[in-house]
């Protein structure tokens, strides 16, 4: 788990949680680790406020000359 990673090795120089309306929480973080990292996950909590569903995602960004346009990786 990406998030829970980042977190644990104190990799984390800026997390921001998006939240949307009880459905699904979104938390990026962006990581200091080997090269610049982006990572995100996805929660989906039951009617009960227990998690559902988990997504996750780690990559490192490429160098900028590398980007095919100004939004980088995404």
């Amino acid at each position: 788990m990406a998030l829970i990673n980042t977190f644990a090795t104190g990799d984390t120089d800026t997390a921001r949680s998006l939240l949307s309306d009880g459905y699904i929480q979104h938390n990026l973080a962006y990581g200091t680790g080997a090269g610049e990292q982006v990572a995100f996950d996805i929660f989906r909590f039951d009617e009960n406020g227990k998690i559902a569903e988990h997504w996750d995602v780690m990559e490192t960004i490429a160098d900028q000359s590398t980007w095919q346009n100004q939004n980088g990786k995404f």
